[in-house]
Parts: C-alpha cells; structure tokens; sequence
C-alpha cells in the first residue's frame, strides 16, 4: 500500500534531520479545502506512542477546540506497533490559512492548509463532461474524421472546439507523477489530490480498503447544504473509477460490490451506464455478486425508475413524475459507436438497443432539470481511455466524436439558460500522435513504406460523416497513420482492426509477447516494446490535458490549472463554502 510522504520530507527538510521518521498528517501540506466541507483528519505516527505524549495543534490551538471534539487515538493500527489519531467528518468553516502541527514528544511535522469559499453564486447547474484519456490527438482525429479537411482547412469544426475558454491541466497524484483514473477524478470531485487506484480517499496504511481518509465530494456537498440533484452518465460500468469517483470511497477503485452498496446509499439522482453485473444477485446469467440480493430491487424500493434499454430510457425521462432513474444497459462496458452503428462487434448481437452517450445525456437532463434547486452532472465518455489502452485509436476516435455530440446536447439545452456552466476535460490522457497517412496504394512491400509524411501524406479519403457524425467507413485505402509513445510487445499492422477491439498482446507465462494474429497480416511490423514485459498494452502519459469550459463561471479557468483547481472553480461557480 503506498503512503504519502511529502509532509514528512518537508519538515526533515526543515529540521536536518535526515534519519528520524516523523507523523504523515492527512490532509496533505497544501491542500486547498472548501469552508464547510467534510473530511477526516489522520496523523500517522512511525511507531508506538503513548497517549499522553501527543499533542496536535491547528494555529497554535489543540485540535479538539479548533473541531468541537477530539479525535479517536489508536494505540496499535492494524494490530502493528505503529499509533495514531483519526477524526471523522471534520470540517473548517472559516477560510483562511492553517497550519496543523503533530508531535508524539519526539518527532515532529506539520502541514499547511488552504480554506476557500465562493463568492455570489454564478451557476445554477454544472455539467462536467470526463473523455476518460483523451489527448489531443483523439479531438484532431475526431476533427478530421467527422468535420473533413481539404487544402490544409477543416470543413468544419467541433462543438468543443467552440468553447471560449481553455486551460492546460496538470494530472499527477500524491504519489506518482503517472495517475490514474480514480485518483484523477477523485481531485475533480473533491479537490483533493489522492494516490493511484484510490476514490476520494487519502492513501494511508489502514488495512481495509473503505478506512482510509475520506474527503467529501461535489456531489455530496450540493446535495447536503444545497439540496440540489445530482446525475452520473457513463458508457463504462456505473461502478468504474470515472463515475464512481461522484460517490464512492475506497482505497481500490476495484471494489465493485462495496461501491454498488456505496451508490445506492449515496441517493445520487440520475445513473446511467453499464455494470448491471453487481447488482444480480449470485446464480443469475453474468452476476459478479457472492450474495443472492437483488439490487436493482433495492433501487426500485428507494424510487428509482429503472431502463435498460434505450427505449425504455427515453420512456422513463419523459415521464414528469420520474425524479429518479437508473439505467444500466449491459452487464459490463457498454458498446462504442464503431461497433454499435457500422461493425456489430463487441456485445451488440446480446445488447442490441443500446443507449448512445446522446440519448442518456438527454434522458439524464430531462429528469435532473425537474429540480428547482439546481443539479451537478458528470458525463464520461469512457470507452476513448479503453480503447486507447489497446492501441486501438479508430474506436477512440469514434467515442470522442460521441463525447462531442454528447456535449452539443447539453449546450444547445443550456443555450438560451446563461445559468449552466459546462466543463470538457480529460483525466489524464495517452501517448498517441498523428504523424501522416498509411496510404495502400503506395509502392512497398512492407506497409511502414506506405507510411506517407510531409508532402506525402497528402489527406486522408474517409467517407463523409453520415447523419451521426461519423465516417461510416475506417476501412479506407488512404487513412490517418497513428502511433502511440508506450506499448508491450505487439505487432503493428497499420490498419483498423474489424474484428473487434485490437488485442496488441497475450499472456505467455509470466509475461506477455506480441498477439500471432497480428504477426501473420501481410507488412505488420513486429515492435519490442517499451514497457515491461508484464504489461500487455499502452500507459497513461504525464502530458498535461486539456480543458474547455463555457457558460456562467468559466472565467475562472485560463492558462495552466492543476486537476484539484476543477473542483475549485465548479464550487466556486456555484458559490458554495458560504
């Protein structure tokens, strides 16, 4: 289990003493907190201490003054010789600078916080749209392939492209500079960096995976001071890092079952994805579960209208008296437009019907503007990181024009309203580039030879977008030539693959080799891999992503923001801390 450091070294640092281990304090040294908001308060000691011997302090006062009551002392955490102290729920009212200092008689460290409120409310609504690891080279695909390009201009643009306001985002975490997606939308939802694989939590050594610091998130926060709605729309399952970052916390974003359990309590309003698999109970076709609940009865019994379909999800939402909806539309990650429209690969031949990102985000609206109070919204088109991941950029591209068709709903409903503020960043993103075209008809034995350059590369001959947006053709003789900077072992055959979801490699023993069937098309060009022989497909990149925002409060966002500062300028928006 990986622990945070950086309080730890700052203060040995401070006092020169390189030797001696002092307390790691959750919150971090300079995290930027809400007034009002809720999280709790751990100080980790190296070893054993006895009781009497600690004292912590904020601004010079002990810690029970400062929060109204003490904290819980743990004598042997996990049954180790290590202690320490825990305080749930805490929370600081008043903004301003604090500086927490703990000591066990012997070591000493501290860390300095920031509490920030917002000023007049600027938004009634939020909507927070995650292309889980889209670069920039997903959005110029998606460009060139939906709007067309001719004589070095584009036939058109995004809708994304159209946002007044952008930003370069920094996505590191607490402990790596490579995150991932649970911690990346955990500090877009709380405003807390965290560790990789973990949910609005802090990474400390407690042992279960659902006692770690927790922080509270956007959602909870609206829900509780503000009474407003709250929705989550996905096209992965409901219970992946993206959409579960709104409600769960948990050490491993892997916790599938204790994160359904976790949603059902968390009276999120509208949701919308995949994942049906943990809520069957134990025997049915597909369930995941160890027990025989059957949560989609739990739903229904909290008054949740339940869809599984896109027809029955358009029904739902239409229905005025729908004040909450559940739609869970395939057992796992539903199916990506490429395949869904023009190929029927993947899961579409069981899950025949459904939904596109377009029609939940619709449906989702439908149901949330019923509420006077307002609603935060996150939409995650998800399948951009899943299909990047296998080095397979066709289908990337395809959900990123998705994601942009999803987000023209959601513009063109808060077109005439000036109390909406959307927000269109990745998580993180990959290291994919577009260098040129692969060209069929170019003479060479080998297709790295008809990989086209410079003048060479000319434009590629997709067909033009079809009423939804897209190509309904990848299978074109004058293409998009796409690589990405880290990848196993594999085989690059520089055409799409048809087939289903590209498969770059497979497990051999202890280790993965480059997938035979790629070997063996005609020119495929065998590639040693870059990452450890371990891994069996492409990495996150450390590249900063990009933001876009429109609407009342969007001002706030220019130049370069760290991920955390999401959370910041969505609750300033909506003026919360007050």
């Amino acid at each position: 289990m990986r622990r945070h450091h950086l309080a730890t070294l700052a203060v040995m640092a401070v006092l020169a003493a390189p030797a001696v281990q002092a307390q790691t304090i959750f919150p971090v040294d300079r995290a930027e907190i809400l007034a009002g908001s809720r999280f709790d308060l751990k100080v980790e000691f190296p070893g054993l201490v006895a009781a009497d011997r600690v004292a912590v302090t904020v601004n010079g006062r002990p810690v029970a003054g400062v929060f109204g009551r003490a904290p819980d002392f743990i004598e042997r955490e996990n049954d180790q010789p290590a202690s320490s102290i825990v305080l749930r729920d805490a929370s600081l009212a008043t903004p301003g600078v604090y500086n927490l200092r703990a000591t066990d008689g012997e070591h000493t460290a501290s860390v300095t916080w920031e509490v920030y409120a917002g000023g007049q409310r600027q938004a009634r609504n939020v909507i927070l749209f995650v292309g889980d690891g889209m670069t920039v080279a997903n959005v110029t695909a998606a460009r060139i392939l939906s709007r067309g390009i001719s004589e070095g201009r584009y036939n058109g643009r995004l809708v994304i492209d159209g946002f007044p306001v952008m930003a370069t985002v920094g996505t590191s975490g607490v402990d790596s500079i490579a995150t991932d997606s649970a911690n990346s939308a955990a500090a877009y939802n709380t405003g807390h960096k965290s560790g990789v694989n973990a949910l609005n939590v802090y990474p400390s050594r407690a042992r279960d995976t659902l006692a770690h610091p927790r922080v509270e998130t956007l959602a909870q926060i609206v829900q509780r001071t503000r009474g407003m709605s709250v929705g989550v729309v996905t096209n992965t399952e409901i219970q992946d890092a993206t959409p579960a970052a709104v409600f769960a916390h948990t050490r491993r974003r892997s916790d599938y079952l204790p994160i359904t359990d976790q949603m059902l309590a968390s009276g999120v309003d509208v949701l919308m994805g995949g994942g049906s698999a943990s809520l069957l109970p134990q025997g049915t076709p597909g369930s995941r579960r160890r027990d025989q609940r059957n949560m989609l009865d739990a739903f229904r019994q909290q008054g949740y209208v339940f869809a599984e379909d896109a027809g029955s999800l358009a029904e739902a939402a239409a229905q005025t008296g729908t004040r909450r909806l559940l739609g869970l539309f395939n057992l796992s990650n539903m199916d990506g437009p490429l395949d869904r429209f023009y190929l029927r690969r993947g899961t579409v031949e069981r899950f025949p019907n459904q939904p596109d990102l377009t029609e939940q985000v619709r449906a989702a609206l439908q149901v949330l503007e019923r509420n006077p109070g307002g609603f935060y919204l996150m939409v995650e088109s998800g399948l951009i990181d899943k299909d990047n991941h296998p080095l397979d950029w066709e289908r990337s591209v395809y959900n990123t024009i998705m994601l942009d068709n999803a987000v023209r709903v959601a513009r063109d409903w808060a077109a005439d309203r000036n109390d909406t503020m959307i927000v269109v960043v990745p998580d993180h993103t990959h290291g994919m580039a577009i260098i040129g075209t692969v060209d069929d008809n170019r003479p060479g034995r080998d297709m790295r030879e008809r990989v086209g350059t410079y003048a060479e590369a000319g434009f590629p001959n997709y067909p033009p977008a079809d009423a939804r947006g897209y190509p309904p053709s990848v299978d074109v003789s004058r293409r998009l030539a796409v690589f990405y900077a880290a990848y196993p072992d594999y085989c690059e055959t520089f055409r799409p693959s048809l087939d289903g979801q590209r498969v770059p490699a497979v497990r051999q023993g202890e280790n993965y080799v480059a997938n035979e069937d790629l070997c063996r098309q005609a020119g495929s060009l065998r590639r040693e891999g870059n990452m450890p022989r371990s891994v069996n497909q492409g990495v996150h990149a450390v590249d900063d992503g990009i933001l876009r925002a429109w609407g009342p409060g969007s001002e706030r966002f220019h130049g370069f923001v760290d991920n955390t500062y999401v959370f910041r300028g969505m609750a300033e928006a909506l003026g919360l801390g007050q």
